[in-house]
């Protein structure tokens, strides 16, 4: 089992996970993708990849780990441990992408919702299976389903525990784009380092206005955009995209990340 982290010339970090054969849910692997967060926390990059390696991205949780809980008390202090992964990566001040190149169920699906865009193969699958053990998504799956897709079709998904095609999702505005098997890795990288070679520090302020929407909808976004935006007077991307869009036209600059 293990939680690796690499790093592009563009800046973007990628974090892949493996936990053979079918990358299941365990508290093992939840320490690993910590201490990864953790590196990342102590050295931000300008964007973030996470894929998972093997045939599938994940066949889901470990049930042994649910049985191991034997009371209401037990079974709440394992959710609250595993809702702090998605948590942590949706308060990423960066663009973070999921990529699914296969099976991706429950916990994997909940961690990609907690992302900023999810780009999947054709071949892909989804679904929040949880009902086969009789219980309900913990990591923020049905709530992040919900905001992309709306409540009626949050509801189908979980309650059915069906799986989902990633065209399905696509057109429903979970997933964002789907690509051939065998084009998928050089799309999602070339999203990525495109993501990492942006103006970092506006992209942040970009996903701030939409937390604030998240809270409280257009009007809470409309009361912090003016702040939100005037801040971006502090980092030198924004300065440098000005010049250049005065000298040379758009689409020139280079950015930092400052």
């Amino acid at each position: 089992m293990t939680v690796t982290l690499t790093h592009e010339p563009s800046g973007a970090a990628i974090l892949t996970f493996a936990a053979p054969p079918v990358n299941l849910y365990s508290l093992e692997l939840h320490a690993a993708f910590e201490d990864a967060l953790d590196t990342l926390a102590a050295e931000p990059p300008r964007a973030l990849l996470i894929r998972a390696e093997g045939k599938v991205v994940s066949g889901g949780v470990d049930v042994a780990l649910f049985d191991a809980q034997t009371s209401v008390a037990e079974g709440k202090a394992l959710f609250d441990t595993m809702l702090e992964l998605p948590l942590r990566i949706a308060a990423l001040d960066y663009p973070v992408v999921f990529c699914a190149h296969a099976l991706c169920l429950t916990w994997a699906l909940e961690v990609a919702l907690a992302c900023d865009l999810i780009v999947a193969s054709e071949r892909a699958r989804f679904g929040l299976v949880e009902k086969v053990v009789g219980l309900t998504p913990t990591m923020g799956g049905t709530q992040r389903f919900a905001s992309r897709a709306g409540i009626g079709r949050a509801k189908e998904f979980v309650m059915t525990g069906d799986l989902y095609d990633a065209a399905t999702l696509e057109r429903w505005g979970v997933v964002n784009r789907v690509h051939p098997a065998d084009e998928l890795d050089a799309a999602v990288a070339e999203l990525v380092d495109a993501l990492a070679s942006g103006p970092t520090r506006a992209h942040a302020a970009t996903k701030d206005v939409l937390r604030a929407v998240e809270r409280g909808g257009v009007a809470a976004a409309d009361a912090e955009i003016t702040s939100i935006a005037a801040a971006l007077y502090d980092t030198e991307d924004l300065r440098t995209g000005i010049g250049s869009f005065l000298e040379s036209g758009p689409g020139k600059a280079t950015y930092t990340g400052r």
